[in-house]
Order: structure tokens, then sequence, then C-alpha cells
């Protein structure tokens, strides 16, 4: 499955690029001033996911922002202008032609993510197929019922799945192709990916994507 559209910046950063539209998921890290934003999508409120400075990078004028009800206040105290567009997990939404969905994101014993914040993945439509977006999060049951094409995950352990929990889940949700995030930066080991790939069932494509 061709999944040269997508692009993993750093971490979890991701562009998505839909050809009559292009779309960032927690932009972090991006130097160049790119301003071609039409959709931000914003996971939870951690420094490496809303990063105010790479946000204000991408951005447009018009760009449409989407992230939890709980940063609403965050989003808005950073003034980026643009249309907001707070959600709440597992609802269907249209924004300005783009639908998605939202999927519960967070851990089932570790702290650094709970349930309670209602931080959120998206299932988002682009180009014909399913694209899941997962955050920071373990194995939950929500994540484990996604359906999707292509399945963006973390696996650098300690803040969200480790490599081998992430590879258990991709080969239980079946997407058609599996691209590894979030690690050998701020958690993990460089080589966590293509440990990961080992893991996945085949049938399944890796697309390794983040270079560390």
């Amino acid at each position: 499955m061709d999944t040269s559209f997508i692009t993993v910046n750093a971490n979890s950063s991701v562009r998505i690029d839909a050809g009559d539209k292009v779309i960032y998921i927690d932009p972090f890290q991006i130097s160049d001033s790119a301003g071609d934003a039409d959709y931000i999508f914003l996971t939870h409120e951690h420094y490496d996911h809303y990063s105010p400075e790479a946000v204000e990078t991408v951005k447009k004028t018009d760009t449409v922002f989407v992230y939890p009800k709980g940063m609403d206040k965050k989003i808005k105290k950073g003034a980026h202008g643009g249309v907001y567009y707070p959600v709440a997990p597992g609802q269907k939404y249209d924004a300005k032609g783009l639908n998605f969905e939202t999927v519960a994101s967070y851990n089932k014993l570790k702290p650094f993510h709970p349930k309670k914040c209602g931080n959120c993945g998206y299932l988002i439509n682009v180009n014909g197929k399913k694209i899941y977006i997962a955050g920071d999060m373990d194995a939950t049951d929500e994540a484990k019922a996604v359906r999707c094409d292509i399945a963006i995950v973390p696996i650098g352990g300690f803040y969200t799945m480790d490599y081998k929990e992430a590879a258990k889940l991709i080969n239980i949700i079946k997407p058609g192709v599996a691209i590894p995030t979030h690690y050998g930066d701020v958690a993990g080991k460089p080589t966590d990916g293509e440990e990961f790939a080992k893991l996945v069932d085949d049938g399944i494509q890796v697309d390794i994507k983040l270079k560390v």
C-alpha cells in the first residue's frame, strides 16, 4: 500500500498530504516555515505533542484545530487564530468536510495519560483510506476495537506501549500498514522500529518513516 503521502517528522509528529488538504498531527520540531496546515490535530497537551512553536510554523490564518476538550483553555490562550474544534473520545465528527472519529487514548496503569483527561486518538478518512493515529496510549480495549487501513502507533515504551506490546496490538487490529512512532528520542531506542517490524505478522506492511 502506498503511504508516500504520510510523513513522520519527529517523535509523533505526522503530516498527511491529502491532495486538496494538508493535515498535521501533533506538529513538533518543525523548523521550516511551511504555513500549509489546513488541519492541525492534537492528541494531548504534553510538550512533544502540543508545541506552540511548531503550530505557529505550520498554521495558516484559516487552519482548523482539532483537539481534546480538556485543552480548550490552553489552545485559546495560545491565540493561534483559525477555527477551534474541541472534541471528545468515542465520537464521529465532520470538520469542514473532513470526516473523522475519536478514539480514547490513555494508559491503563501508568500515570502519564489518565483516561479521565479525555485525550484522543483519531481515525481520519483520507485518500480513500482510514488512518488511525493513536496518540500516547497502551493497548486498550478501545484501541483493539479499531479497524483501519493504516495504523500509526507509539512503540517506545515508558510513556506508551513498547514495541512488543505495539506489535501485539497491530496483530489484533490487522491494518494494511503499520507505521511506528514515538521512539528513539523522548522514549525508546533507535532500533525499536526494526524490532517492532520483526514481530508484526506477515501480510501487514510496516513502514518505518521516523528518522532517529
